[in-house]
């Protein structure tokens, strides 16, 4: 991380891509880019980059304005302004050994954080598959249960592990969570995680943001036919410890994680973005 006097306060490039950024205007620079749109949502847009002979993502955020920064502090909320989230836990993922896209450029604007316009640079994790369009199939097509053994275990180790790091996501659902292409055909499965722009690291997760991340993974796993035991087998793996021993002590988190999930989905049912095979 660096000074500049010219169109940022802070400043972080990769010796790979100062070519392409010159520092006196990298911010101008990266909101000059063009490519293949991702997403687009008010005030944050995410675009598929080419420079040189790679591709990279590029998250482009707008000041989000003081109407929003209060909104989120009345609400007991700490405002996300900005790429510095997605920088921050990048950076401390790659330290932890954790597979996420590695930041390649990073840069804030001068002024208030309300006004602040900033990017974030990151290599594409080529090669991998969201777990979203891996288990696309199942429920129509059913799926061998060895692999759908592995998948359902690596998931849990890669959450455990996730979250024993004191990260939380935040959006921790199956399509945010990543299958390398090599592993799977040799039937493996090492993961990667993405769309880190909410992401926190605590050195204790509080209990209440622990339940939200298993929520939103159990809840977008609901439609994939998997069976009560299979949810079980999760929590033993991902508490690395025998069951009886962990429901004994830990039944009510596990039992109101499980109560917020059914929540989320009876909302995505009133929102039509499920598939309504799950029966509570």
């Amino acid at each position: 991380m660096r000074d500049s006097k010219a169109d940022t306060q802070q400043l972080y490039l990769r010796e790979d891509v100062v070519l392409h950024f010159p520092a006196e205007r990298a911010l101008r620079t990266a909101f000059a880019l063009k490519g293949e749109t991702y997403r687009d949502v008010p005030g944050r847009h995410t675009l598929r980059v080419r420079l040189g002979d790679r591709y990279y993502f590029v998250k482009l955020h707008e000041g989000v304005g003081w109407a929003e920064v209060v909104k989120n502090w009345l609400q007991f909320k700490r405002p996300v302004v900005g790429a510095r989230n997605e920088f921050d836990a990048c950076q401390a993922l790659a330290r932890a050994g954790i597979r996420a896209p590695r930041v390649a450029a990073f840069g804030v604007s001068r002024g208030s954080m309300a006004a602040q316009r900033s990017f974030v640079l990151s290599d594409e994790l080529a090669g991998y598959t969201s777990l979203e369009d891996v288990t696309a199939e199942w429920p129509a097509m059913g799926v061998n249960a060895q692999r759908q053994q592995r998948v359902l275990y690596a998931v849990a180790r890669f959450a455990r592990t996730f979250h024993r790091h004191g990260f939380i996501h935040r959006d921790f659902y199956l399509c945010h969570l990543l299958a390398e292409d090599t592993a799977l055909a040799a039937e493996r499965v090492q993961l990667a995680v993405l769309d880190l722009h909410r992401a926190r690291q605590f050195a204790r997760i509080p209990q209440r943001w622990l339940k939200r991340d298993l929520a939103a993974l159990l809840f977008s796993s609901l439609d994939l036919g998997l069976s009560p035991r299979h949810w079980l087998r999760f929590i033993r793996i991902y508490a690395n410890r025998p069951l009886r021993e962990e429901l004994a002590e830990r039944g009510d988190f596990w039992a109101a994680v499980l109560k917020r999930a059914q929540a989320l989905y009876r909302e995505g049912l009133r929102k039509q973005v499920v598939l309504g095979h799950y029966q509570p």
